[in-house]
C-alpha cells in the first residue's frame, strides 16, 4: 500500500508506522501518489492566526465576531467542542460556552497570513484558485516532473511549511475532481490529509447525505427533502431530464456529482464577483442608531477585504430581510470605483434611506460589485463633495494606524452603535 509520512515526508510501501522517523502520522491509499487535484482549506483560519499572535489563548475557546446581535465568524475548535458553529448567532454561542475569548475580527492580519500561504502554493503549481482567505483549489498535474516528487509529497510539505514557519495548519483533500477533493478536505479536520481516488468513489459517495454538496443551503435542501432526496443513493434513482426538469440547472448538477463525476478546471484567473458583508439579528429591529453602527462596521469590513485583495468596485448593494423573511435589494453604479469605506457607508446609507421606513429588519448586509483592480479606484474625485478627498487621505492614514497597532487603535463613534 503505498504510504507517506506526514512528519518526515517519507513516501514507502507499508501498513504500520513511517519506517524512517516512526510516526504514526501516516496517510496511505491505492492511488496516493496518482492524484493531483487538491483542495486546501486552513484550520479555523481566523482563530488559529490569534491564537498564534497570542498564545496565553492556546488552550481557551476563541470566537472571533463580537456583539450580542452579530454572528460567530470562526470559532476554535475548543469552542467547536461546547457547540458553537460559525455563522451562529452571539448570543447562542456565549450561551454555549460562556467562558468564551471573543475577539473582533482584525482582517488585514488574516489577509496578511493569507498572502504568505499563496506564496507557498505558488512554489507548487501556477494552477491555484483561491476560494477565501483561508481555502483553494490545487491542480498539481504535470509537477512531479519539476519537483521530483508526486503531488501528494508536495502538498504534506506545504502544510509541514504552513505549521512551521507560520504557526497555522491546513487539512488536505486529494482527488481526481474539485468536488470530492472539496469533500476529502472535511473529512479529519483538523489537520487532515484524506484521498477519493476513482475506484472508491461510488461506494464513498452511496450512503453520504445530499447536504455535503457544496452549495446545496436550506432552501436547496429543503426543496430535495420534499422530493424524498436525502443521500447521493436517492439521487441516483433519478432520470437526469426529471432532476432538470424539477431543479433546474442544478438538477444537471446533482445528477453528474451523484456519480462524482466533476469537469471543472481549476482556474487559476477565476475572477471575483463580489465582496459582501451581512449579518442577522438575534432580535428583528428597526432602530435607526442600530442600523446605522451595523450598515458602518459592514462596510468597513468589505472595504477591509477589498484592501486586503486590491480590489475596487463600481456598484455598491444594499440587502434587507424583514421579519417575515421577505427581501428587499438595492443597487447603485457609482461613478468611479471605490473600495473606502467612507464611500461604501455613505452610498448603502443612501440605499437604505430610499427603502424607507419597512422594518422590523432581521438581516441587513453591504456588498462591493463589478469588481476592478484598486489602481483603478478614486481617480476623479468628487466635485459635489470636495471634503471627500480629505476623507479618503484620513482613512488611508487609520489603515496605516491599524496595521501597527491592531484593529481598535481607531474607532468611529458610529462602529459603538
Amino acid at each position: 500500500m503505498p504510504a507517506l509520512c506526514r512528519d518526515c515526508l517519507t513516501p514507502f510501501e507499508s501498513q504500520g508506522r513511517c519506517p524512517s522517523c516512526g510516526s504514526l502520522r501516516v496517510v496511505r491509499h491505492p492511488e496516493l501518489f496518482d492524484l493531483s487535484i487538491a483542495h486546501m482549506d486552513c484550520d479555523a483560519f481566523y482563530a488559529s492566526v490569534e491564537k498564534r499572535d497570542n498564545p496565553e489563548l492556546r488552550d481557551k475557546p476563541v470566537i472571533i465576531g463580537g456583539g450580542r446581535r452579530g454572528v460567530v465568524s470562526t470559532a476554535c475548535y475548543v469552542a467547536r467542542i461546547r457547540g458553537v458553529r460559525s455563522a451562529m448567532p452571539m448570543f447562542q454561542a456565549t450561551k454555549l460556552c460562556p467562558d468564551a475569548v471573543i475577539i473582533k475580527p482584525r482582517m488585514s492580519v488574516y489577509a496578511e497570513a493569507s498572502r504568505q500561504i499563496r506564496a507557498m502554493m505558488d512554489e507548487l503549481t501556477p494552477d491555484i484558485e483561491p476560494l477565501s482567505l483561508d481555502e483553494a483549489f490545487m491542480d498539481l498535474s504535470g509537477t512531479a516532473r519539476l519537483h521530483g516528487k508526486p503531488p501528494a509529497v508536495m502538498l504534506a510539505r506545504l502544510v509541514k511549511r504552513m505549521k512551521d514557519e507560520l504557526g497555522l495548519t491546513g487539512s488536505i483533500g486529494l482527488s481526481h475532481n474539485k468536488f470530492l477533493a472539496k469533500v476529502a478536505s472535511d473529512l479529519e479536520k483538523p489537520r487532515g490529509f484524506s484521498v477519493i481516488g476513482q475506484a472508491e468513489t461510488a461506494a464513498f459517495l452511496h450512503d453520504k447525505p445530499v447536504r455535503m454538496i457544496w452549495g446545496v443551503g436550506a432552501a436547496t435542501q429543503s426543496s430535495l427533502d420534499r422530493a424524498g432526496i436525502h443521500t447521493f443513493a436517492d439521487l441516483l434513482r433519478w432520470d437526469e431530464r426529471d432532476l432538470t426538469a424539477r431543479f433546474g440547472s442544478m438538477g444537471t448538477r446533482l445528477w453528474h456529482l451523484a456519480r462524482g463525476q466533476d469537469r471543472r478546471r481549476v482556474s487559476a484567473n477565476a475572477p471575483m464577483k463580489s465582496i459582501s458583508n451581512e449579518t442577522t439579528f438575534f432580535e428583528d429591529t428597526g432602530d435607526a442608531d442600530i442600523l446605522d453602527g451595523h450598515l458602518w462596521r459592514m462596510s468597513e469590513k468589505v472595504s477591509d477585504r477589498a484592501k486586503a485583495k486590491g480590489k475596487a468596485g463600481r456598484v455598491v448593494t444594499l440587502k434587507l430581510k424583514r421579519a417575515d423573511h421577505s427581501l428587499i435589494s438595492r443597487r447603485i453604479a457609482l461613478r468611479d470605483a471605490t473600495q473606502m469605506a467612507d464611500t461604501l457607508y455613505s452610498t448603502a446609507r443612501g440605499l437604505f434611506d430610499q427603502v424607507g421606513n419597512q422594518g422590523p429588519y432581521r438581516l441587513i448586509g453591504v456588498g462591493l460589485a463589478d469588481l476592478v483592480p484598486e489602481a483603478a479606484a478614486d481617480l476623479s474625485g468628487d466635485l459635489l463633495d470636495p471634503k471627500a478627498a480629505q476623507r479618503r487621505k484620513a482613512e488611508r492614514a487609520t489603515d496605516e494606524i491599524r496595521k501597527r497597532f491592531g484593529s481598535d487603535a481607531i474607532l468611529k463613534g458610529r462602529a459603538m452603535r
